[in-house]
């Protein structure tokens, strides 16, 4: 059945429910679609941001603690591979997959809720796949948890200790249903532009881990990490428990007075199936990659997974405006204001590529000296840091790829629509990967593995940009990308000048110190005088975060 979309606001803006919580009131009240502010933008990417940034660091300090306490071997090559499988449910369930079905889900549901819809349709929409989505995630953990020797076989058929990577899976199998749950209720939360506890969630998930690996370590090895796994899983949807009961229950009351079944409900079976395919074929580079690797020299899976962690923080950290501001986008492809979406999603790609152009640029050229700050301490050798640190090079030469894929599907799902365009962009980006993957990592190893990793996401965002005009949000192609080669021509001059920098001083401290102030004052004067659309913006985002904190610091 048809859904009437909801109305605009009087001056022709895409309007999105209220930031506040006060007195539901009637079913029929407009006051729940008050305009999305500026302001409220910036301080929601703010919580996020700091939130994330958070996570981010004690997910460094949990990899810090992996290799600190069991090096780089084949024990932690026995754990990676276990890893995959919270690897590939984080993506599926939390990051990408659920999120693109249900944010647009729920923000439909709020917008038929706010137009007088019968019922309460957030609250049927939840009744609707809730119970389902549980019980497909208990099957797929059990499934998980009886193949788990045939899964490590397949991952990695070189693994000399595969008895311990069947038992790490096994552990970490119940982070498929708490995964689940928790991305389920960070749509939901989401959706009704509430940042601050599903950008918490890594925060727990990560203090799970470090802590039982410290705990239990010295009896059960590795194994605590994937104990960890389970626990920080389960404080993932503790944390969001108490909020998502509390959005469901403030509008009890007003369901109560028209019950009669809401309609148009926008989860089916082939938007999940297109967004989950898709997910899934994106996270399939993980396999190749541990695949080509198992039958590298022990710790090779361990060094190519310390590499990505840190080489992806940029990316991270670039992507956190576009979670933001995925409702936004959803809810103007829902009300057919395409003007303010593309503008949205433009504004997003250009700065989104600033900061991991930066990012990575300061990877590149200061790897040595971040790696040996960060892992080069107990059982993680010298050795083991120049293998990192040139492995995470080439990795970041495919950052810029991987953070426009991760902004660009959220606008070909912004509209709550089954398609099939992206996964056919990722396989063949997943292609691209295995071929170059299997011709070099016979000569070049490790590396050969991360530039095909590199050269395949990169395909992909190229592919997903030029399909944008016609499949979603209609962003004008030649704009983007002459945008985008301004960050990305400061990003190289500044990547040189620091790794000059960088390599020139002893410590690793002043090292990285020197070269990171070198790339970011280079790429700043570069860009600004290139005229880079991003940094404007991300430059009056700090702006007002330091007056922020100086505000609450003197008040």
């Amino acid at each position: 059945m048809t859904v009437t979309p909801p109305r605009t606001g009087a001056d022709g803006s895409a309007t999105l429910p209220s930031a506040r919580s006060g007195d539901p009131g009637p079913v029929r009240d407009r006051t729940e679609l008050a305009p999305v502010s500026r302001k409220f933008l910036a301080r929601a990417t703010l919580v996020t941001a700091v939130l994330s940034i958070a996570g981010a660091l004690l997910g460094l300090a949990r990899d810090q603690a992996l290799a600190r306490l069991f090096g780089a071997g084949s024990e932690t090559d026995a754990f990676l591979v276990a890893w995959t499988v919270p690897e590939f449910a984080s993506t599926l369930l939390i990051e990408d997959g659920l999120a693109f079905a249900l944010v647009p889900a729920f923000s439909l549901a709020l917008a038929r809720r706010a137009q007088g819809a019968p019922g309460d349709p957030v609250r049927a929409l939840v009744a609707a796949t809730l119970p389902k989505l549980t019980l497909t995630l208990i099957g797929a953990a059990a499934l998980a948890f009886v193949t788990a020797p045939y899964l490590v076989e397949a991952l990695a058929p070189g693994l000399p200790d595969p008895a311990l990577a069947v038992d790490c899976t096994r552990l970490t199998t119940t982070c498929v249903l708490s995964f689940g749950l928790a991305g389920y209720f960070s749509a939901v939360l989401r959706a009704h532009r509430r940042f601050l506890v599903p950008a918490a969630i890594y925060v727990a998930y990560n203090t799970g881990i470090i802590t039982a690996m410290f705990v239990l370590g010295g009896r059960w090895g590795v194994r605590s990490a994937a104990v960890g796994v389970a626990v920080g899983g389960a404080l993932m949807v503790a944390v969001q428990l108490p909020s998502v009961l509390g959005r469901l229950r403030r509008k009890a009351a007003a369901a109560q007075a028209e019950s009669a079944p809401s309609e148009g409900q926008a989860v089916t079976l082939a938007l999940v199936g297109t967004v989950l395919l898709f997910a899934l074929c994106r996270q399939s580079q993980v396999l190749i990659e541990r695949f080509l690797a198992s039958g590298l020299p022990a710790g090779s899976i361990s060094h190519l997974n310390y590499a990505q962690k840190v080489a992806q923080i940029p990316m991270t950290l670039s992507l956190m405006l576009c979670t933001v501001t995925f409702p936004v986008v959803a809810r103007a492809m829902a009300e057919g204001d395409t003007d303010l979406a593309r503008a949205r999603v433009e504004r997003d790609l250009a700065l989104a590529a600033c900061v991991v152009l930066l990012g990575a640029s300061t990877v590149i050229a200061c790897a040595p000296q971040i790696i040996e700050l960060l892992f080069q301490r107990g059982a993680f050798t010298e050795r083991d840091t120049a293998a990192t640190a040139g492995v995470m090079r080439v990795y970041a030469l495919g950052l810029l790829g991987q953070t426009l894929v991760g902004a660009l599907i959220r606008s070909y799902f912004s509209a709550g629509r089954p398609t099939w365009f992206p996964l056919a962009t990722m396989a063949v980006g997943i292609v691209v990967t295995t071929w170059i993957g299997v011709a070099t990592v016979g000569p070049w190893g490790m590396h050969g593995i991360a530039a095909a990793n590199a050269a395949g996401i990169t395909v992909t965002a190229v592919l997903l940009l030029a399909g944008m005009r016609r499949r979603a949000v209609p962003v004008r192609t030649r704009r983007v990308l002459h945008e985008l080669s301004k960050p990305v021509r400061a990003a190289a001059l500044a990547t040189v000048a620091g790794a000059l920098v960088a390599a020139r001083l002893d410590t690793p401290l002043s090292g990285l110190a020197a070269g990171a102030a070198t790339v970011t004052g280079v790429f700043l004067l570069l860009g600004l005088g290139l005229g880079a659309q991003g940094l404007t913006p991300a430059l009056h985002s700090v702006r007002t975060v330091t007056q922020r904190l100086r505000h609450v610091r003197f008040r």
